[in-house]
Order: structure tokens, then sequence, then C-alpha cells
């Protein structure tokens, strides 16, 4: 396999209140654990800048404007409870935007595989017109309607499965039968949506949650990727897999409340590439969302990008 892991510093400039889990200090370990030789062959690419065309495949002028007049000079703006804007949250954010962009261009030419976006913000949260949950543009909805836009993908499959639901990409994708958005998530929890019987919009079951309770161990997981997820992407038949890589489901995470190990995510990023390998090629790329116990995010993403570069 030929991966490609994108990456940028300047991600690290998102600043966010002193004790907030989603902190800089959440890439660094990731880069860390990426230095380990058996990544030797991983080829790692700086992202580019994100467009605003990009962004406005998902998200109205407004919204952009909204986080542009949230800047401040110095310190930091709230939000919300949970999401802060600091002098280098448009950087970061519209990078992660070009990241995704990137790894679809990457993918539909054959220069990669798959690929690996190890960025920040995260974005699942982020509806058409709304940051929220730590995010500011949905990554994945925009790589999946730039592949389609852009590429010659028509049919794009989404697997989100950070413990925390996609409202954002559920919302975003709700009318659209050519995308499948499955999620597996802690149910009922932040927030709150996921529920077994939100199918999409007039029957189209585009929509596929598998929501788990709170202490789900890895069977569990297994349990629901094998019997609610795997089938729905095999019937959907996508040309394109785009993973919403979220790890705080790992035991350790400290707001995920499951019971997940390494060795769960070394598990389903195996299944998806053998069901990436039957749908669509290989074309596989992951954006990573959540995760948020420093050695937890290590461990998990290290067997993630592991079995991507080995198979």
């Amino acid at each position: 396999m030929t991966t490609v892991y994108l990456s940028h510093e300047a991600c690290l400039e998102h600043q966010i209140p002193a004790g907030h889990p989603e902190r800089p200090d959440r890439l660094r370990a990731i880069e860390n654990v990426l230095k380990h030789e058996r990544f030797d062959k991983l080829q790692r690419q700086s992202a580019p800048m994100g467009t605003l065309e990009a962004i406005a495949l998902v998200h109205p002028e407004r919204h952009v404007d909204r986080l542009r007049h949230a800047l401040p000079e110095e310190g930091l703006v709230a939000l919300d409870g949970d999401t802060s804007v600091s002098p280098g949250t448009w950087d970061a954010a519209v990078l992660s935007v070009g990241a995704a962009t990137k790894a679809i261009d990457l993918i539909s030419s054959g220069d990669a595989d798959n690929c690996f976006c190890g960025m920040r913000p995260p974005g699942h949260h982020a509806t058409t017109d709304q940051m929220m949950g730590f995010c500011f543009f949905n990554n994945a909805a925009i790589a999946a309607k730039y592949a389609r836009t852009h590429h010659e993908f028509e049919r794009v499959a989404i697997f989100d499965f950070d413990v925390h639901h996609g409202n954002g990409t559920q919302e975003i994708f709700w009318s659209d039968p050519d995308v499948l958005y499955c999620s597996t998530h802690n149910w009922p929890f932040y927030p709150g949506t996921g529920a077994l019987d939100e199918t999409g919009a007039d029957g189209l079951n585009n929509i596929v949650n598998a929501p788990l309770s709170v202490g789900s161990q890895g069977f569990h997981f297994r349990d629901a990727v094998e019997n609610r997820v795997l089938p729905a992407i095999e019937a959907f038949s996508p040309d394109l897999l785009i993973l919403s890589a979220g790890f705080d489901a790992h035991h350790l995470d400290p707001l995920g409340e499951m019971q997940l190990t390494a060795d769960d995510f070394s598990w389903v990023t195996g299944k998806l590439l053998d069901q990436a390998g039957k749908s669509c090629d290989y074309r596989l790329v992951s954006l990573l969302e959540g995760g948020y116990d420093l050695e937890g995010l290590s461990e998990s993403v290290s067997a993630h990008v592991d079995r991507l570069l080995h198979g």
C-alpha cells in the first residue's frame, strides 16, 4: 500500500482554554509515534491551504464570515461552552480542509492508495451553518462533496467511528442518496443524535446508525461493524470510502466512556481496507476526529496507520 500522511505544524497554533481536551499536544503525540521505524515507508506531505470554493461546497458564506469575524487579535473568544477561537484558528481550520481535499486528489490520481490526515481542529460536529463540539468546518463532508464535484467519484461512503455521533455529517447528507453515512457511537451521549431510527429523509436509508451503550467493549463494537456497518457499505457499493477516525472510544479516553483498545482500531481498519478493496479499488481517506488521552491516541493512531500502510 502507498499511504500518505498529511499534516501541518500550523495546526498547533489553534489555541484552546487551559484544560481543554482538544489540545495541540494531540498532534505532537501523533507525530512522535509516527517516527517509529515501522513507519519509514509512510509518505509524508505538508497539507496545503484549503480553498473557499471547497468550503462553499458545504458551508454558506455567512458561516465562513461568522468564523472570520470571531477571530481575536490575541487571546481566546468562546463561541460556546466547548468551542473557542484564537488568532491561529483560521489557518488551522482551513488547512484541515486542505488536507482533506488534497487526500482526495492523491487518491484520484493514483499517487496514494490511502491517506491519513493528522490535523486539528476536527470537523464532524460542524453542521451546514453551525460551529460546535470543537469543530468549525466539516472536513469529511467537504471531502465527500469535493470528490464528487472535482473528480470521478459518484457514490461516497463515510464511516464515523468517533465515540461522539457526527451530527453535522448526518445533517449535511440527510437527503443525499449518493452519500452513505454510517456511525458507531456512544448513545445517548453528546450531541444527542444518532438513534437507530435516524435513517435519512423519505426512507432513503442512507444514514446507518449503530448506537452503543456506555461501557461498551471491543466485542460490542466489532459486532456493530460486522452486522450493521459493513453490510450497509457493501450494499451501497461506493466509489470511495472516507473515515471520520475518532479514537475517543479508547478505554483511557477521558470523554468516551467506552472500552475499546488499539487492537480494536487495528481490526476495524483492516475490515475497512478489505471492504474498500471489494467496493472501490482500496480508495480510502482517513481524517482525524477525536481522541483526547495522549497515550490512548498514540496507541490507536499507530495501530490505524500501521494497518493502512501494511494492510
